[in-house]
């Protein structure tokens, strides 16, 4: 069999990864997924890293600071929650993760859970009530429009009114419809348009969104300003199926910002149909070669690398090493800990100072044994000694030259025992008990 050889157009790593992610993130346009939040970490860069699971997967997420910033909202460990993220790959370890852009608790949500007490407060106001609803012009004279400029709203309006009566007049007050501001400028156009005096019914609306694009039409203020205006109001506010609390107060509420636009304009002549139809037509290729070259767009822009994904990667791998760093600190600390208890323990075993305390106490102990067993021996052979010296005594020539005899001894101090061993004029001596003295032999006498 022949040996494997590398293939020269093999894909690095890097390459591999940077090919997957911006095939995931041009596969994957917004999406929302909803689970439990799980090791949920906020390191000191601000971003938020966390894990999303339910009972049979997972997925990592990362939420950065410029997103998790305007949330109200504070996640925690065990939350059940709804993200709205696109799909990506953090290359520096090949994983695939979400980057979300907006949470909210799932079940009726924050967001939801305000509109309902919110619905609830201005309905028992009244301003639901159908007494107060001002009635619609049925061929308006002068249309006010209170949206973005720049939004789909005020185009779709103006595109219905061209093909159904574009001899209407029309006038905008541009506003935000988005955003923590929108609520006051919607507040205050609805305001100038009252006082502008020319309207004789206004449209209030956008596009449709996300709950929370949508939300400055269920602020109370928009809602206080739709019920105070003496311009009769149509909300236009998303979709057919959004619906908002600017909705429940205005005098009539049309599904869509175009449905707006149909309600109050009047239907032109029957001549105009077929023209109208062939421009429906031409509008709608040019939306089709719009939608295609904004897809192809799309494409090539996910094809790019824009230099602010690199440095989100870049910080997300900043906080993972940091995160790593901390453990190894943390771990580091706990290991020189477990060894100087470990050496505090074997000092404690192998120092002498217990071991000199026990043998201090021992010798001690010894020593005063001996110095009993010294003077016991003592006294025993003091009477030892008293009892021989005792016999000794008894038995010590001594004794006997006590009792009046003598011992006889040659100038070589040997004891003349036989008389025969003496001479006339030997010199003798003579031992008594106290005392000796030296005699010349002169007569020998035997018996």
């Amino acid at each position: 069999m022949a040996a494997h050889r590398p293939d020269s157009k093999a894909l690095s790593v890097s390459e591999l990864n940077r090919q997957v992610k911006s095939l995931l993130e041009s596969s994957f346009l917004t999406i929302h997924v909803e689970g439990e939040l799980s090791n949920v970490v906020r390191p000191s860069s601000g971003h938020w890293y966390f894990t999303l699971k339910d009972r049979d997967a997972q997925v990592r997420c990362a939420m950065f600071r410029n997103r998790n910033q305007y949330l109200k909202y504070q996640p925690k460990n065990g939350d059940q929650v709804v993200v709205r993220a696109k799909v990506s790959l953090y290359p520096g370890r090949g994983d695939y993760q979400l980057i979300c852009d907006f949470m909210e608790d799932s079940g009726v949500g924050s967001l939801q859970k305000a509109y309902e007490e919110l619905k609830y407060k201005l309905q028992q106001q009244g301003l639901f009530d159908a007494a107060c609803k001002k009635p619609i012009p049925e061929t308006p004279q002068h249309l006010g429009i209170i949206t973005s400029s720049t939004g789909a709203a005020v185009h779709d309006i103006l595109t219905v009114l061209k093909r159904r009566f574009p001899q209407l007049p029309v006038t905008l007050f541009p506003t935000a419809v988005q955003g923590t501001e929108a609520a006051g400028q919607i507040a205050d156009a609805i305001r100038m348009a009252n006082e502008d005096g020319r309207c004789d019914v206004l449209i209030v609306g956008r596009g449709g969104g996300s709950l929370e694009d949508l939300w400055p039409f269920n602020e109370e203020l928009v809602a206080q300003s739709i019920f105070n205006s003496a311009i009769p109001v149509i909300s236009a506010v998303g979709h057919e199926v959004d619906v908002s609390i600017a909705d429940f107060v205005a005098d009539l509420r049309a599904p869509t910002p175009s449905a707006a636009a149909e309600l109050i304009s009047p239907d032109q002549q029957q001549i105009l149909l077929h023209l109208n139809q062939l421009q429906q037509r031409l509008e709608r290729a040019w939306h089709r070669s719009q939608a295609q070259r904004l897809q192809k767009l799309e494409w090539t822009r996910a094809m790019l690398r824009h230099p602010g994904d690199k440095l989100k990667e870049q910080a997300q791998k900043l906080d993972d090493l940091e995160l790593r760093l901390q453990r190894a600190v943390n771990s580091s600390v706990q290991l020189q800990k477990n060894r100087l208890n470990n050496l505090q323990q074997r000092y404690t075993r192998c120092t002498p100072a217990p071991r000199i305390e026990t043998a201090q106490k021992r010798t001690t102990e010894l020593e005063q044994r001996l110095q009993t067993l010294i003077q016991s021996i003592l006294a025993q052979n003091r009477l030892r000694l008293s009892g021989m010296a005792a016999t000794l005594n008894s038995v010590s020539p001594l004794a006997t030259l006590e009792r009046g005899y003598a011992i006889v001894q040659d100038p070589q101090g040997k004891v003349i025992q036989d008389i025969t061993l003496l001479s006339a004029e030997d010199s003798v001596e003579t031992r008594l008990s106290n005392g000796r003295f030296v005699s010349r032999v002169t007569n020998i006498i035997q018996d």
